[in-house]
C-alpha cells in the first residue's frame, strides 16, 4: 500500500484505524493479528517504521483478513481512520478507573509482581489500555487480561480478552481468575468454596481440576465479559 499525497489517507490514519478496530473487539493489535491468521507481530508499533525511518504500511491483504476475521465492513474501517484514540501505553503508571477505557495486561505478565495491589486491583506501571465494549457504567477497578496460549481452549482462545472485576462476590459456577501467592494466574470455574479452600474446574478438559488452600490464594476476581 503506497502513501498518497493531498487529501488521501495518511500512514497515521491507516494504522489508527487498525488500532481502533482492535479496540472495538477488545483486542490488542497483536491479538487482532492472531485472530486474522497473521503473524502476531504484524501490527506492532515497532513494525510501522523501518530501521531507516521510512514509513511501513499494512498490506491490503492483511486489512482484508482483519475485516473478514472481525466481520467489519470497509465502511466501518474508514470511520476508524481518525487520530490515535484511547489505546495507548499508560504514562507514569496511571490507571484509569472510569470511562470506557480500562487497563489491559497479558496473562503471562499478570503472574509477575508489581501489577496488582493487595486487593487484586490494577497498580504500577506496564499496563496498556483497551476500550471496554460494554456500557460505560462499569464499576471502577475492572480491567482486562489477554489470553495467551491454548491452555483455556475451547472456551477461550489465544488473543481473547477477559474483563475482570476484582473484589466482586463470587459464587458457585462463576468463571473466575485466580492468582496464587506463588504468582500463578489461571482462569477457571469456581465449583465450591469452603472456609479453608476453593475447588476450581479447568476450562480445558485436558487440564485437571484444582483445589487450592485459601491461604495460598493471593486474590480471586470474577470474569464479567469476554471477547469471543
Amino acid at each position: 500500500m503506497a502513501q498518497e499525497s493531498g487529501d488521501m489517507l495518511s500512514h497515521e490514519q491507516i494504522w489508527g484505524a487498525i488500532d481502533r478496530l482492535a479496540e472495538r473487539h477488545a483486542l490488542t493489535p497483536s491479538g487482532l493479528a492472531r485472530r486474522a491468521g497473521l503473524d502476531p507481530t504484524s501490527f506492532n508499533k515497532s513494525k510501522r517504521l523501518s530501521a531507516d525511518g521510512r514509513l511501513r504500511w499494512p498490506s491490503t491483504e492483511s486489512i482484508a483478513k482483519v475485516l473478514d476475521a472481525t466481520g467489519a465492513s470497509m465502511e466501518q474501517f474508514l470511520t476508524f481512520m481518525r487520530p490515535k484514540s484511547s489505546f495507548s501505553s499508560l504514562p507514569d503508571g496511571a490507571i484509569p478507573r472510569h470511562g470506557s477505557s480500562i487497563p489491559l495486561l497479558g496473562f503471562a505478565q499478570a503472574g509477575a509482581g508489581g501489577f496488582f495491589d493487595d486487593g487484586g486491583f490494577p497498580a504500577g506501571q506496564g499496563w496498556d489500555v483497551v476500550e471496554f465494549p460494554a456500557a460505560p457504567s462499569q464499576k471502577a477497578g475492572v480491567y482486562a487480561l489477554e489470553v495467551q496460549g491454548e491452555s483455556m481452549m475451547p472456551l477461550y482462545r489465544d488473543g481473547d480478552v477477559l474483563i475482570v472485576e476484582p473484589g466482586a462476590q463470587v459464587r458457585r459456577n462463576d468463571r473466575v481468575v485466580v492468582k496464587t501467592r506463588e504468582g500463578e494466574v489461571m482462569a477457571k470455574v469456581l465449583l465450591r468454596q469452603s472456609p479453608r479452600s476453593i475447588e476450581l474446574m479447568s476450562l480445558n478438559p485436558e487440564h485437571p481440576n484444582r483445589t487450592i488452600e485459601l491461604s495460598d490464594v493471593d486474590w480471586i476476581a470474577r470474569i464479567i465479559w469476554a471477547s469471543q
